[in-house]
């Protein structure tokens, strides 16, 4: 469904993500911490890979490194009335494999999220690599939205899901206003958004000071689509992507993160 500009500017500034539901698939949700207070997860799941056996479990309301609370934090500040699901795909490391954040994924697709919030990246080996192709392919065929973080270190390394055309990729920014989504174009990782020198709720009850991280930036971005979802349930992972592409500020050197170059 395609809608005006001026819709989806109005949408991105003053909706609230009401009736959308957001995957969080990470490191799990710490639904005890303080800035987290009064939050209630759609879903609570933790998927292991044990030997050749995979797993479903329920994840207890805990986060096994920290970012995913992290992740949860955000989304919830830029688009409080979104659900929140925790599909907890990585371990105490920080780590995960190619076929549990597809099983991961694909759950959180046939539970009906709209959005898949990617806070991280996979690259080299070919096999692995086609194994996101197949959840991504079946999220766009679906019509759920995946925001998905870039490299940390170097923008231009080729990751996925990010490098994939129907998935909107976003670097972080030195922007203080979570509503500023800047346009990169000519490259794969086209979009960026606030993602530097944070204080973010973390494992434990902790708070961590001067985090920066495309981590931090794509759950801005993939609540931004939950607002707009919130206003205009029909709208397409394409129309999104190119009505994004449409109202983001031009990027400049100004903007610029540590792994711009």
């Amino acid at each position: 469904m395609w809608i005006t500009l001026d819709e989806t500017e109005s949408a991105l500034l003053h909706g609230d993500g009401a009736g959308v539901k957001i995957a969080v698939i990470d490191s799990g949700i710490e639904v005890s911490h303080q800035a987290l207070a009064g939050l209630t997860l759609a879903d609570d799941l933790m998927f292991v890979k044990s030997g050749q056996q995979l797993t479903i479990a329920e994840g207890k309301g805990i986060d096994r490194y920290g970012h995913g609370t992290a992740i949860a934090s955000i989304i919830r500040k830029v688009a409080p009335a979104a659900s929140i699901g925790s599909f907890q795909a990585f371990n105490h490391d920080l780590k995960s494999t190619s076929v549990v954040i597809a099983l991961a994924a694909r759950e959180a697709i046939r539970r009906g999220y709209n959005v898949l919030s990617c806070s991280f990246g996979c690259s080299g080996v070919k096999d692995y690599i086609m194994l996101h192709k197949d959840w991504v392919d079946e999220a766009y065929i679906n019509g759920v939205h995946i925001v998905s973080a870039c490299n940390n270190q170097n923008v231009s390394i080729k990751e996925w899901p990010s490098y994939f055309p129907s998935v909107i990729s976003v670097n972080m920014a030195r922007v203080a206003d979570t509503s500023l989504v800047l346009r990169r174009a000519g490259r794969m990782v086209e979009f960026a958004a606030q993602g530097t020198d944070l204080e973010l709720p973390w494992l434990g009850g902790t708070i961590k000071r001067g985090e920066s991280g495309s981590s931090y930036a794509a759950p801005v971005v993939a609540a931004l689509v939950a607002r707009l979802l919130g206003r205009h349930p029909n709208v397409s992972p394409l129309a999104a992507k190119a009505l994004l592409q449409q109202i983001a500020k031009p990027w400049s050197r100004e903007f610029a993160a540590d792994n711009e170059f």
